[in-house]
């Protein structure tokens, strides 16, 4: 079935919500974007990741400061990947009518370990710390990705005040995105905390890096096609020497290059969302976040001097791909990654 006309419906209706000065938690929840892939018998729109990587493309082409990747992509999906059970489903819905607002600690850095859970006379408490957590700050629940004393991946749901537990925001150059160190020192625990996932729990557990890894792909995706729609349109009424300078052959190579590297990455995104394989997501990660990084910097390029200036507003576009670039594996890791198939 073709919903490429309910996604263009929606990128429009998300076009004009995210042009809003702020676009808060409760935005997102009353626009039915946080529960788009949860099922509708818990409240969600039961739709697929398909819709969701359409949110986070048009997320991305506004530079929009949210919490949708650790509280949506992040936060649900590792819901939704646990082996059903009444406080799972209980927090699901809460999650999607708004009354709690999750996300899971899950390191942007691909080197940290998950969290350990290890037992005591007393029960079970949680030793560990992540670093460039997404949207970690303001959220009053917490998944904690962890290994059990058997060595197996488990999720550990914890609270915000949770004693031993410490949120500390972590700045980084991009201010369009919040990111935070997430750290636990002996977090006493229950049983009914700890959560296993429904499946192999590595390849779930694995899974989930790559849902990130996908849609700051499809963020980055909409960061380039906003920098090349803003370069042509300038070139289009930048004038010199009496003419538009989009008329220069130079530019127009150059706009054409920018179109091809975003073509290129559009389906290589289409076909990752599409097939959810590790090779998919691998190549699209890896292409996309160094695409939107490159066309940033040479729509700055076009803009001339003042593609320099704070004003324009390319900066922000610059730096989110900077970031992205380096979230949930570099191009380098990705494409490391795909190198040993050949091995």
């Amino acid at each position: 079935m073709n919903f490429s006309e309910l996604h263009d419906e929606m990128r429009s209706v998300a076009a004009d919500l995210l042009a809003k000065d702020t676009v808060d938690w409760p935005l997102l929840i009353q626009a039915g974007w946080v529960g788009l892939d949860v099922p509708d018998h818990l409240g969600g729109a039961g739709a697929t990741f398909a819709e969701v990587a359409v949110i986070c493309e048009e997320i991305g082409r506004a530079a929009a400061k949210t919490a949708y990747l650790g509280g949506a992509v992040l936060g649900i999906g590792a819901l939704l990947a646990l082996q059903p059970n009444e406080f799972r489903d209980e927090l699901l819905a809460d999650a999607v009518e708004g009354r709690q607002r999750v996300t899971l600690a899950l390191s942007g850095e691909t080197a940290d370990e998950p969290f350990e859970l290890t037992t005591t006379r007393l029960g079970w408490r949680v030793h560990g710390q992540a670093t460039f957590v997404s949207d970690a700050v303001g959220a009053q629940r917490l998944l904690l990705p962890a290994r059990d004393p058997d060595g197996v991946a488990v999720i550990v749901d914890v609270t915000a005040d949770a004693v031993g537990l410490t949120v500390a925001d972590q700045p980084v150059l991009d201010e369009s995105r919040g990111l935070a160190t997430v750290s636990a020192h002996g977090v006493e625990v229950d049983h009914a905390a700890v959560w296993r996932f429904d499946g192999d729990p590595e390849t779930r557990l694995r899974g989930l890096g790559e849902r990130a890894a996908l849609a700051v792909a499809c963020d980055s995706l909409g960061v380039a096609q906003a920098m090349l729609d803003t370069t042509v349109s300038y070139v289009g009424v930048r004038r010199q020497f009496g003419r538009p300078i989009g008329s220069f052959q130079a530019v127009k190579h150059a706009c054409a290059d920018m179109l091809v590297r975003i073509s290129v990455a559009r389906q290589l995104v289409t076909a990752a969302v599409a097939d959810s394989d590790s090779t998919a997501i691998s190549m699209a990660k890896s292409y996309a976040c160094d695409t939107a990084v490159d066309i940033a910097g040479k729509a700055m390029q076009l803009h001339g001097g003042i593609g320099y200036t704070w004003e324009s507003g390319v900066h922000v576009y610059l730096k989110r791909a900077a970031l992205n670039r380096s979230l949930f594996g570099s191009p380098a890791g990705h494409r490391t990654r795909l190198a040993q198939r050949y091995r």
